[in-house]
C-alpha cells in the first residue's frame, strides 16, 4: 500500500513518516485490498497539550475511510486512528463475506 504523508506547516522527520508507514502497513493483514493511504499531520496552536491532529483517509475499492485523532503526540494519534481502521476494516470485510 502507498502511503503519503503531508505534513501541514511544518516538516515530519523521517522517524516519524517511518512509524506511519510501518503502522499503515500491519493494517494490510486485516484488509488486503487496500489500494492508498493519506496522513495528514497538523499542530493547532493552542494552550492546550494536546494540540496535535492526525487524520488518515484509505483508499480501497468502492469506498474511503477517515479518521480523525486529536492527541498529545502524533505516535499517539498514529497509534488510536490505526486502531480505529483496523475496526472499520474488519467490519467492512465481514459485510462483504456476508453479501458472497
Amino acid at each position: 500500500m502507498k502511503v503519503n504523508v503531508h505534513a501541514v506547516n511544518f516538516t515530519a522527520d523521517k522517524k516519524l513518516v517511518d512509524f506511519i508507514q510501518e503502522r499503515l502497513g500491519k493494517l494490510e493483514k486485516y484488509y488486503d485490498k487496500l489500494v492508498s493511504s493519506d496522513v495528514f499531520l497538523k499542530v493547532e496552536k493552542t494552550s492546550e497539550k494536546e494540540n496535535k491532529i492526525v487524520e488518515i483517509k484509505i483508499h480501497v475499492p468502492g469506498d474511503d475511510f477517515m479518521v480523525k485523532k486529536q492527541c498529545k503526540t502524533f505516535e499517539e494519534a498514529v497509534e488510536l486512528s490505526s486502531e480505529s481502521l483496523e475496526r472499520l476494516l474488519i467490519k467492512r470485510k465481514e459485510k462483504i463475506r456476508t453479501h458472497i
